[in-house]
């Protein structure tokens, strides 16, 4: 993967007209264009990257991210918006054992009313391996209670690319398990074996309201060493998306449905076929409305890199044919927001002489919309991974810009719909 120098935004333009595209009710005439991100004030207040977003129960998007607090430790951070800026930043937990990887990001989920819940990675005390890290609020981030490791097992090996889903049990951790990479050989000796030797599987547990583990368990035995996970709740229960890993080495997306209590066998979305000897570090995104399911991802199969959307009508149990969306030079790194009106917003990290952030629309008809660019890269290291939500009519993106000192960047952005939508 090449990372680059975080782009330069513009100038902050919202006040009054802030206002009116978070109460936008959602029909208009149709867009000519290709979609205008307004850019917003940062909440980060200091060397920051690794944003993530969701939206609560009551449509309100946090923000979550990292910021340096000394040179080695750092502190998770969240906020939320309220128009027409973000609220005050809410700690959740600092330290240096707390890990600042550009594609382990760590992620917030607001499950109604005062509680919040957060998914992070985490030294493991013994100083080898990570281990995935859950830590809940039920008071609005005034108080937080002991974190929970989601992973029980206590071996040194690697737990990480977690994502966070809403479940009628509380909130339910996805993550990337290495803890078959442990073995011992005939004489008794433990050791770790290489990435990509074992086996990573795909595990999860919930984190219930009385900060306990519950319904632990494998989803998939198999999947792709490091890239992200992703997951959303349909009105027919929790879904996710991540990369898989076949016998033959093909890493195409798969996703799994929580079906009357069990996790579905893992489908692919598309045979696209990529075969790859090593992990891309490229992973999918999802959205949802309801039960219509929106999924973006990158792929490098037949030697062309490509971002793709696709849909689904029943909660992800299956997916229409998917639409391309990069206009070429794709690096992939996407995010998707899914839209009342059956389509989706998509964004991505494109290449060239000059690498973007692009963003396209894409209708329910699978057509494709004109493409923009929210922001331009000016070369370098630390773009991560962009996030895109849609809420109150609205369209919130956020990402990292580079130089010397990383700062998290937010816009937004008014969604217009065809009348009768």
């Amino acid at each position: 993967m090449t990372p680059f120098r975080r782009p330069h935004s513009g100038p902050v333009a919202l006040l009054i007209a802030l206002i009116t595209v978070l109460a936008w009710p959602g029909t208009s005439h149709p867009a000519a264009g290709p979609p205008a991100f307004t850019a917003m004030e940062s909440p980060a207040s200091g060397a920051s990257y690794e944003p993530n977003m969701a939206v609560g129960p009551d449509g309100r998007v946090w923000i979550s991210w990292l910021e340096d607090e000394t040179a080695h430790a750092r502190a998770l951070r969240i906020a939320r918006l309220e128009a027409p800026q973000w609220g005050n930043p809410i700690d959740v937990v600092s330290g240096d054992s707390l890990l600042g990887v550009s594609v382990d990001v760590p992620a917030i989920l607001p499950m109604g009313g005062v509680r919040l819940v957060a998914i992070y990675p985490w030294k493991s005390p013994k100083g080898e391996g990570h281990d995935v890290r859950m830590s809940q609020t039920l008071t609005a981030g005034a108080i937080w209670l002991p974190p929970v490791v989601a992973n029980r097992d206590a071996t040194p090996t690697d737990h990480g690319f977690a994502c966070l889903a809403a479940d009628t049990l509380g909130a339910r951790a996805l993550w990337l398990d290495g803890r078959k990479s442990l073995v011992t050989d005939a004489a008794g000796h433990a050791q770790v074996l290489e990435e990509g030797t074992a086996d990573m599987a795909l595990r999860t547990a919930v984190l219930t309201l009385e900060n306990r583990l519950a319904d632990e368990g494998e989803v998939d035995p198999r999947v792709c060493d490091c890239c992200p996970t992703t997951a959303v709740t349909t009105t027919a229960g929790p879904i996710v998306a991540y990369r898989d890993r076949g016998p033959r080495e093909i890493r195409d997306i798969s996703v799994s449905r929580l079906d009357h209590g069990a996790w579905t066998a893992p489908a692919a979305v598309h045979g696209d076929g990529w075969k790859i000897a090593g992990c891309p570090v490229n992973g999918p995104a999802l959205s949802a409305v309801g039960d219509r399911v929106a999924i973006a991802w990158f792929t490098g199969a037949l030697d062309t890199a490509r971002v793709l959307v696709a849909f689904s009508s029943d909660g992800g149990a299956h997916f229409g044919a998917p639409v391309r969306v990069d206009a070429g030079a794709a690096l992939g790194r996407v995010a998707v927001a899914a839209l009342d009106d059956g389509g989706a917003m998509v964004v991505w990290l494109e290449g060239g002489k000059t690498p973007r952030l692009r963003a396209r629309r894409v209708g329910a008809d699978r057509v494709a919309g004109p493409s923009g660019t929210v922001a331009t890269f000016t070369g370098g290291r630390g773009t991560g991974i962009p996030r895109i939500v849609q809420a109150g009519g609205a369209l919130v993106v956020a990402w990292t810009e580079g130089g010397v000192v990383p700062r998290v960047r937010t816009a937004i952005a008014r969604v217009e719909y065809d009348p009768g939508h």
